[in-house]
């Protein structure tokens, strides 16, 4: 057990137990469907730059510092700005449901010129809009930038992306979106996280056992009815509701990422009977030259030359390919104990899943990142 345990680890391995879903609480498996997350974007500059920020090509640059210095009664020519400190810059974020004039939310920054690095840079007031062109925050500060990029001579080093960072905590709530619980005709709407026609109908059939009248509309969407007595208490109604648990019945689902090599899987993910047998061939074809020089000669001639030569070869490696039986019904844990026994590597392993999911043995939703 030991031994399984660190290859695990080694692979960067995590495996879920293959045991039934255990209770959850609906506020864990829904959301009710009006909470919703909107959307903000908006444009500005990032000044304080040393240097690095946009040229006089960005033409958008120029024009909004003008436009900016005119409205502090100053007049520009826009053929007259030069500063490489100052960068045009996209901001999004997002407004969360329930937030409040004065709230704090993450604003990011993104260069829209051919800025260099916005590394020490500040941005100005700047507002930030909805879909429906209405101004739903205010952000300012000192731009968080997750690299540097620094160059001389045409020398250049450079960490990560420069010409994009966040303003945590950035901008301020000015305006917030209304957010109704309840429908006007009464009802609750709460939409699953993750979509399952059996997990919808249990939270259905807890919720109907204990208030009355609920149920499921889809495999996303449930419907409640607000009790008569409970008209006057709609927070403490819902959380009531938020607290019963439920059994879930998500579909079994292994996800692979394979950049790093890591597979993820959870409960209940189950192989059919199957027989694997996995090897490689390493191909290595070397070339080497030589030169012919013609011996002397007593009487030259133009026919008479010196050649390159190539020499090449060829050497062809077969690796013993590793061979895995599972007889009877089993679970991905008991494959990959399987195949670290045969020494297989995470990318072996990746490779390995794919064509048994092909093969129809695998019964899980494989998901490739």
């Amino acid at each position: 057990m030991k031994y399984i345990l660190t290859w695990f680890c080694a692979l960067g391995l995590i495996l879920g137990h293959t045991t039934a879903y255990s209770s959850v609480r609906i506020k864990d498996l829904c959301r009710i469907a009006n909470e919703t997350e909107n959307a903000l974007v908006g444009y500005g500059l990032v000044t304080g730059l040393a240097g690095t920020g946009d040229t006089a090509r960005s033409i958008a640059t120029t024009k909004t510092i003008k436009n900016i210095l005119q409205r502090l009664g100053l007049e520009v020519d826009t053929a007259r700005v030069r500063s490489q400190n100052v960068a045009a810059v996209m901001l999004s974020s997002t407004l969360p449901p329930y937030s409040e004039p004065g709230d704090k939310i993450d604003v990011n920054v993104t260069s829209l010129g051919d800025a260099r690095s916005l590394v020490g840079g500040t941005l100005l007031l700047t507002h930030l809009t909805g879909a429906d062109g209405e101004i739903y925050a205010l952000a300012q500060g000192p731009v968080s930038i997750g690299g540097f990029r620094y160059d001389l001579n045409g020398n250049i080093v450079q960490k990560n992306h420069p010409t994009a960072g966040n303003i945590p905590q950035g901008a301020t709530v000015e305006k917030n979106v209304a957010t109704s619980l309840v429908n006007s005709d009464g009802y609750v709407n709460y939409v699953l996280f993750d979509p399952d026609f059996t997990t919808a109908s249990r939270v259905a059939t807890i919720i109907k056992k204990k208030y009355g009248y609920a149920r499921a509309i889809n495999a996303s969407r449930i419907e409640v009815k607000v009790p008569d007595t409970e008209v006057n208490n709609i927070v403490g109604f819902l959380m009531k509701i938020e607290s019963l648990k439920v059994n879930p019945d998500n579909r079994a689902r292994i996800v692979v990422n394979e950049r790093t090599g890591t597979i993820v899987s959870g409960g209940a993910v189950m192989i059919e009977p199957v027989s694997i047998t996995h090897g490689d061939i390493k191909v290595v074809i070397n070339t080497e030259y030589d030169i012919s020089q013609p011996a002397f000669l007593t009487e030259p001639s133009s026919a008479i030359q010196t050649v390159v030569v190539p020499k090449t070869t060829i050497e062809v490696d077969e690796e013993a390919p590793m061979e895995v039986v599972l007889d009877g019904q089993t679970s991905v844990a008991s494959l990959v104990s399987a195949l670290g026994k045969v020494r297989a590597t995470s990318r072996d392993i990746i490779s390995i899943l794919q064509t048994i999911k092909r093969a129809g043995a695998l019964h899980a939703k494989l998901i490739i990142q």
